[in-house]
């Protein structure tokens, strides 16, 4: 760390303390040439997931975004709050987890853990999410979709 005071790189920390998030690190230092005494603050710097949709580009993941998708899909069903916020929490560790160190996931993807934690929850949420998501255009699709499930 550099001396604010005399721009020496020896230095020696003093004290270390978390904050009570444990977010950030203060650190009490001070300078081996000069004497005088500074802090410095460490913190995670984390890097957004990024979603690479289909026509190529990238966005943040957003999760208030999947939230709403699922709440249109859940509309009018008996479901909880409690489950839906598990399920964003669950899509969104799977995705983390999909996207490894490069840090990014496809939107189809993340559109797949939507379907398979739908399919588990609410037939017919699985069902409305299917026809945004695989952007269905006529009533085959539909019917085509609910016999899958009735095969099941």
């Amino acid at each position: 760390m550099r001396c604010p005071h005399c721009n020496s790189m020896d230095d020696k920390v003093l004290e270390s303390r978390q904050n009570s998030s444990g977010s950030t690190i203060r650190r009490r230092r001070e300078c081996l040439t000069c004497g005088y005494r500074y802090t410095s603050y460490e913190r995670i710097e984390e890097k957004p997931l990024m979603v690479i949709k289909r026509d190529g580009r990238r966005e943040a993941f957003d999760i208030l975004k999947l939230e709403q998708g699922l709440q249109t899909s859940l509309q009018k069903r008996e479901i909880s709050q409690e489950v839906v916020e598990n399920l964003l929490h669950e899509i969104e560790d799977e995705s983390m987890i999909l996207a490894g160190s490069k840090r990014e996931v496809s939107s189809r993807d993340i559109g797949d853990l939507v379907l398979k934690k739908l399919y588990e929850i609410d037939p017919v949420a699985y069902v409305r999410f299917a026809s945004v998501y695989r952007m269905f255009d006529n009533v085959t699709q539909f019917i085509q979709e609910i016999e899958k499930l009735s095969s099941n």
